[in-house]
């Protein structure tokens, strides 16, 4: 038998690669050094017990549930899997009875949407109640005091068990979780909702949220076993000098931060710099407290709600070769499930279609505002990208036809004729909330929890 040899700090323990959205995914290199000092570091904001029980059912590829998966090492945490089928997690969960429960906003937010529309039709008495408990209990919740258990009784224990019922802890990371979610989820189960932000580059997490904030909208303070520090980007208006809260990009440095790209030091010279800081990409501002806050990105990549990650730009250039399309802003954030579309029409073809369609008009803009020209448009934008084998989140599923062309002039485009997308987000942030309006109405049918 051989004797056994400890890995040491500097030893490669994984390479785990990224999602490989714009290119051929990364081997981001991860030692034994780096994965512990990232828990060791949470350990002090999070505590976990070895008579807690955590189910496993994110994928093991990516780094948050490795994270977990060591989190639950290091406590004595005892792991149940579940059956691999996601359409039986809800039996899982009612055998398993877990303490602790990991996911991404994406489930989160369907849970939030299935408990609010069961109350909806639910019946006014029992509406009524819902929502006088719910008010009393946040109102103890948001001020660190312990709620009368009579609500739970009455309303919040039905709710508890469709996750198990014991759950005294929930974490969600992958994307920003909205406020407004968190707090009810914080509410209807009583337990813990703790929010944490990080990269695979860096051993998962690179800040968290401690027990006893209750305040919603950031993602907690650093990792202790890291650094942070925010860099200037001019070119969008993000400064350190800016108030009330300095802006800038998120880099980090410190043993949580990876060796390098697997083979590819060209990309990992990129990413890190002669210092060692990390540049991550995401634009942060800090809140009082040293909590840090996700407000953009410094590259055009977003992640939707559910964690798939969108290069806006390649988007465009397939819709670009719609007949409709002259130009085309594609849209999403990290609280929306989809993308939306501003659409600058080729008039003439906008006029043959609806010449072909017998549809009369006075003018071009009141054509723009017509549903069935606007779903004639995305019906054509869909055949688009059916042809370029876009998947299924990449494509748009509202859209909003425009007659100004975006240019120089108008703020929209650089003089290299990209879209400038914060001053787009801005210019057109009354369209774009209006589609993401009509998407949330367009379905009666409640989801089912989970």
């Amino acid at each position: 038998m051989h004797p056994f040899c400890p890995p040491k700090p500097e030893d490669v323990a994984t390479i785990c690669y990224t999602s490989g959205t714009t290119g051929t995914p990364k081997g981001v290199v991860l030692s034994h050094g780096s994965l512990v000092a990232s828990v060791a570091g949470v350990t002090l904001a999070v505590k976990f017990y070895s008579s807690d029980i955590y189910i496993s059912y994110l994928p093991l590829a990516h780094i948050y549930e490795r994270a977990n998966q060591i989190m639950s090492a290091y406590y004595g945490v005892a792991v149940g899997f579940f059956q691999g089928d996601s359409m039986k997690l809800m039996d899982d969960l009612a055998a398993l009875r877990p303490t602790i429960f990991a996911s991404v906003p994406r489930l989160y937010n369907r849970i939030y949407a299935g408990i609010t529309n069961a109350v909806k039709t639910s019946g006014v008495l029992k509406e009524r109640l819902f929502n006088a408990a719910y008010n009393s209990k946040k109102q103890a919740v948001m001020s660190g005091r312990k709620p009368s258990p009579m609500w739970d009784r009455l309303v919040f224990n039905k709710i508890k068990d469709k996750l198990g019922g014991r759950v005294r802890y929930m974490t969600s990371g992958a994307s920003p979780l909205s406020p407004d979610v968190m707090e009810f989820l914080r509410v209807c189960f009583g337990c813990h909702v703790i929010e944490g932000y990080g990269m695979t580059e860096t051993s998962c997490v690179i800040s968290s949220m401690e027990e006893g904030d209750y305040l919603t909208g950031h993602v907690g303070s650093p990792n202790p076993a890291c650094e942070i520090k925010l860099v200037d980007v001019p070119e969008m208006n993000y400064t350190s000098e800016d108030q009330p809260h300095p802006r800038g990009e998120i880099c980090v440095r410190g043993p949580i931060v990876f060796h390098g790209y697997f083979k590819d030091e060209v990309q990992t010279r990129e990413v890190i710099d002669n210092d060692g800081w990390l540049h991550t990409g995401d634009i942060g501002l800090w809140l009082p407290g040293g909590r840090l806050k996700i407000i953009d990105r410094k590259k055009n990549i977003f992640k939707l709600a559910q964690g798939e990650y969108i290069a806006p730009e390649k988007i465009e250039n397939v819709y670009a070769k719609c007949k409709f399309v002259a130009q085309c802003f594609v849209y999403g954030d990290s609280l929306n499930s989809c993308l939306v579309a501003v659409v600058c029409v080729e008039p003439d073809a906008l006029k043959d279609w609806a010449a072909a369609e017998g549809i009369k008009y006075e003018d071009l803009g009141q054509l723009c505002s017509d549903p069935r020209a606007r779903a004639a448009v995305l019906a054509e934008m869909d055949a688009t990208g059916k042809e370029a084998q876009l998947r299924g989140f990449e494509f748009v599923k509202a859209v909003t036809l425009v007659l100004e062309p975006f240019t120089v002039e108008n703020g929209l485009l650089t003089p290299t004729f990209k879209i400038k997308r914060p001053q787009a987000k801005a210019y057109f942030a009354q369209a774009i909330s209006q589609m993401y309006t009509e998407l949330s109405t367009s379905d009666p049918t409640p989801e089912k929890i989970l």
